[in-house]
């Protein structure tokens, strides 16, 4: 199914997203959580991809299996990062083969060690440049993009990077899927400047619960996400208490999604850290 016709209904989407794991152990361990999530019919699963392309031969073994063997639907990443078109045309080739009908086409992140992005030879620069040249091949995937409700790192500039949005989906990017965000009032600013920029697609809010202090502060400061002080004065409280720490994220973000549903977004996408704990809750919540 491709992910656009969900949105068609009025019951909200709830996704949720996973990065390939380096190891057997985390590779089965993954499918574990994938099990755990199962019974909570998540609307669709995306699977993430390594910078550099570091991942790419497990983004498209997972999302398969996911597919075939989970009975749920699921999206592949791809990136620019470290591939030229000729590459980019077999992985998307063989994603269709794989009977994988979405697509999210990114930038991508410099590889690890470098710390700028490099168009690659023969290659793309932007998300959007994928985007075209993955439509152009045909219509044979429902593509998603990636939006920014504080700006793109790389672009603070809140109209100019939503204008960089609009070209994504005028390249066929027909869902838009946000990065994370522990403020709504990002999000909802951020719907009303895409709408003026004639932009009407869904857009999917982002929502990663606070599992571990340390990591979210690291994630949160790499996107450019900010945290509020009330929050970040509750997570410094609970800290060294796992269980606690993990309370304090699941009440945000429930409070998050219950917010956002009730004020027009279409439904949530979690990013997981391959973890089940506080998105069962969280989407268990949201569906009792």
């Amino acid at each position: 199914m491709r992910i656009r016709a969900l949105f068609d209904h009025p019951a909200p989407v709830f996704s949720v997203e996973f990065f390939p794991p380096k190891t057997e152990i985390g590779e089965r361990s993954l499918l574990r959580t994938v099990d755990q999530l199962r019974p909570l019919a998540p609307s669709f699963v995306s699977v993430t991809y390594g910078a550099g392309g570091s991942t790419r031969e497990k983004t498209i073994e997972i999302v398969s299996r996911i597919k075939r063997e989970h009975g749920l639907e699921a999206m592949a990443h791809l990136t620019c990062v470290g591939h030229d078109r000729d590459e980019l045309a077999a992985i998307l080739d063989r994603l269709a083969a794989a009977g994988i009908e979405n697509v999210l086409p990114l930038r991508g992140d410099p590889p690890r060690g470098e710390t700028t992005f490099v168009k690659p030879a023969n290659g793309f620069g932007y998300a959007s440049e994928l985007a075209a040249f993955s439509k152009a091949r045909g219509d044979t995937f429902c593509l998603a993009g990636g939006g920014y409700p504080e700006g793109h790192p790389e672009c603070r500039d809140l109209e100019r990077d939503v204008a960089h949005l609009r070209r994504k989906v005028d390249a066929g990017v027909e869902v838009v899927i946000t990065q994370l965000f522990y403020d709504n009032r990002f999000y909802f600013d951020f719907v009303a400047r895409a709408r003026r920029a004639g932009i009407t697609a869904p857009l999917l809010p982002g929502i990663m619960p606070i599992t571990n202090v340390a990591q979210i502060e690291r994630i949160a400061g790499l996107c450019g996400a900010h945290i509020p002080e009330p929050l970040r004065a509750r997570m410094r409280a609970a800290e060294g208490d796992d269980q606690a720490v993990l309370q304090v994220g699941v009440d945000h973000a429930l409070a998050q999604c219950r917010d956002l549903l009730a004020g027009g977004a279409p439904g949530i996408h979690f990013y997981t850290l391959n973890q089940s704990p506080a998105t069962a809750a969280i989407l268990g919540a949201l569906r009792g």
